[in-house]
């Protein structure tokens, strides 16, 4: 009985001693490798050109330092919230030219529209180019209801004198590039103008609707500021709040 239970310690010591070992073997790989690697961020999906990049889209993968260069993203902050210039494939290592800031710019299934202004009821007063914003619909008759659950680009707000709208003492497209939040708010205090004509970035299905909507006069347009205009700065955004767009 006892050289039964030697024998089952011996066992169990023999296998306790082989894990440790393994483990040792197993953390030593690992902190040779991060020696060795870097990490370099790619996406989880095929993302279109001109498509917005959400950090839900990305994630991390290690490089070697022998194939590693400078225009690898490293950061996924420094690509999450912009556009696509070409298109991205699945874990392909993102470079620092393949995506820009050009918010202004409509998308690769997107044209820049004017609004004529017999289609709109109202503007938010706040609103500034590269803003997003919420389309709603109201008529006489029916409920008033949002056309597209997702948000729009307002590409820009001109006034009577086809003036951009904007703040004479801190300009609001400037701090929009430097990704300055606090004078993205002061600008929206104060404006050079009324706003007149608001041009959005859509695709020719949300225009076609707009179109269909508002060209017989029964039903206008409300155009409501988005929160996202300032949560996109930091790379994340509140659609999962207000759903899939069209």
């Amino acid at each position: 009985m006892r050289g039964r239970r030697n024998v089952w310690m011996s066992v169990t010591a023999a296998l306790l001693s082989a894990a440790l070992v393994y483990g040792l073997y197993v953390l030593q790989r690992q902190q040779l490798e991060q020696q060795e690697t870097i990490e370099v961020v790619v996406p989880k999906r095929f993302i279109s050109a001109g498509e917005r990049i959400e950090r839900n889209d990305l994630e991390v993968t290690r490089l070697s330092y022998d194939s590693y260069s400078e225009e690898m993203v490293t950061d996924m902050g420094a690509a999450a919230g912009k556009e696509a210039a070409i298109p991205l494939g699945k874990g392909e290592v993102i470079l620092s030219w393949k995506f820009n800031d050009h918010h202004l710019q409509p998308s690769g299934e997107e044209a820049t529209f004017q609004i004529p202004k017999d289609y709109i009821r109202s503007v938010s007063n706040g609103i500034r180019a590269g803003d997003r914003v919420l389309i709603y619909v109201s008529g006489q008759i029916g409920e008033s209801r949002r056309i597209f659950q997702q948000s729009v680009v307002v590409a820009s707000v001109k006034s009577s004198g086809n003036v951009e709208i904007d703040s004479l003492e801190q300009s609001h497209l400037l701090s929009l590039a430097e990704s300055n939040k606090d004078g993205m708010y002061v600008a929206r205090r104060d404006a050079n103008a009324m706003i007149e004509y608001v041009n959005l970035n859509l695709t020719e299905k949300q225009w076609l609707e707009i179109d269909g909507l508002c060209k017989s006069g029964e039903n206008k347009l409300v155009v409501a500021y988005s929160s996202e205009s300032f949560s996109r700065l930091d790379g994340t955004t509140d659609s999962a709040k207000e759903g899939e767009g069209k």
